[in-house]
């Protein structure tokens, strides 16, 4: 039997193909996966973007603020996941019907495709900036392609591979990165920090700051049903991915915040969003940080593409590993493309623009509308409840493009007071909410079940 041949059916008998699957993760194994995934490049960049454009303090309270409202999107999303067994783009078809999910499916794979594109670039940075220190040779766009392909290979041995490797690598980056905290504030006071001047020609005010983080959680709630769907039971994945997600978005955002800081202090010029400007002061552990980050979610990223490609019709028997080796090619060929990272701040908007929309409709369809359950319909390719209209719910694509479209004219047409993220999500719901009511009272509530006819077992 060939390697090729026992990794695909090593991937089949725990769950990575299609389907429904019964969740045996622990709260402590689903948290320590959540921890690694945002103590990642792009997160601790983040919060270079705010200092100085707002005071020290402010940033790290709005990252607190910003981090704990996101996160009670991803978990709520995330439960779905738990209480079905489906990933985060399979539950799609719930609100927006069979053929409806396919909509947002693709605008996912094409946003995962761009996170592990940036992410695998700044890796590369990183990686570039430790060989050269060593060797004098430097081709930041080898080192992306090469971290690349390690994180394709990770992502190849599919969730139980995740959850054994990303407490490890959670681990490595918080000891480091408690190292660089204390070089930082053994160097300068915490009141030197604060007396930073804050120069607004930057452009970023206090709304704007608190709009980034909200949208940070937005883009991980991509990901929540795909792994809390492995939790063991809801409070499991709660609990785990709430407190995982926060500690890690806060430590990530906060170091990145310092980092910038620390540069400031030392007199360096704060070009943000630019790792070598804050590994050039602190050296190898940084670096280490950055690229141990990326192995780490990059990895989730990657998986969570094929997981939404798998899922995509249900029926389908699209399978997990030839689909991991054509997208995780495609990854690696698009980490070259170093012009991405100037449009970063764009894409996230991007992200927030098109699905803040999108889980206010689905915790609108399974929370109110469906009462808390979806029924085995689900899963059929045709017909039935989720079938709606040829397949599509038009209802629940209104309520999206008119609530992606506020967005993107409060960020960049109509800036308001609030962000744009938030009240975006809030009039995505009520819409929807008010289109649903006639459908919710035509339907009785059905019974709450678990979707896969698998038995319970116990955490590995």
């Amino acid at each position: 039997m060939s390697l090729y041949t026992r990794l695909e059916q090593r991937l089949e008998r725990n769950s990575d193909d299609a389907g429904p699957v019964r969740g045996s993760l622990s709260l402590l194994r689903i948290g320590m996966i959540w921890l690694a995934a945002n103590l990642v490049v792009t997160t601790l960049l983040t919060g270079t973007l705010f200092v100085p454009g707002i005071d020290y303090g402010l940033a790290i309270l709005l990252i607190i603020v910003g981090t704990l409202v996101g996160a009670v999107v991803l978990v709520t999303v995330g439960n779905i996941g738990t209480r079905t067994g489906l990933p985060t783009m399979a539950l799609t078809r719930g609100p927006f019907g069979t053929r409806g999910s396919l909509l947002p499916v693709s605008a996912n794979v094409v946003i995962l495709m761009g996170w592990s594109w940036v992410q695998a670039m700044l890796a590369g940075i990183a990686l570039d900036f430790l060989v050269a220190s060593v060797t004098g040779f430097s081709n930041p766009v080898i080192w992306a392609v090469v971290c690349q392909t390690i994180v394709v290979v990770l992502a190849i041995f599919g969730h139980e591979g995740i959850a054994r490797i990303e407490p490890w690598l959670a681990g490595i980056m918080l000891a480091i990165m408690a190292f660089i905290f204390i070089a930082a504030f053994t160097t300068f006071t915490p009141a030197e920090f604060q007396a930073i001047p804050v120069d607004e020609s930057i452009g970023y005010t206090p709304i704007l700051v608190l709009d980034v983080v909200i949208a940070t959680a937005i883009s991980w709630t991509v990901l929540s049903a795909d792994f809390n769907r492995f939790a063991k039971t809801s409070r499991a994945g709660i609990i785990g991915s709430g407190v995982g997600y926060s500690l890690s978005t806060i430590i990530a955002m906060s170091l990145g915040a310092t980092a910038i800081s620390y540069v400031v202090l030392s007199g360096g010029e704060a070009i943000p969003f630019d790792p070598v400007t804050i590994v050039e002061p602190f050296g190898w552990p940084l670096a280490v940080v950055i690229f141990t980050s990326v192995m780490a979610t990059n990895t989730m990223v990657v998986y969570g593409m094929v997981t939404s490609v798998v899922n995509a019709v249900p029926g389908a028997k699209v399978k997990f590993l030839p689909t991991a080796l054509i997208l995780g090619l495609i990854s690696i060929v698009g980490a070259t493309f170093f012009g991405l990272l100037e449009q970063f701040t764009t894409f996230l908007v991007t992200i927030g623009a098109l699905f803040a929309p999108v889980f206010a409709i689905m915790i609108v369809d399974y929370y109110l509308v469906k009462r808390g359950s979806y029924t085995r319909e689900i899963l059929n390719a045709r017909g039935g409840r989720y079938w709606y209209r040829g397949g599509v719910n038009w209802l629940a694509v209104l309520a999206w493009v008119v609530g992606a479209v506020a967005v993107y004219l409060w960020t960049w047409v109509w800036p308001t007071p609030i962000g744009a993220t938030i009240p975006g999500f809030v009039l995505t719901f009520v819409l929807y909410l008010l289109l649903s009511l006639r459908e919710r009272g035509a339907h009785e509530a059905e019974p709450s079940e678990h979707l896969s006819r698998e038995p319970v077992t116990t955490d590995a």
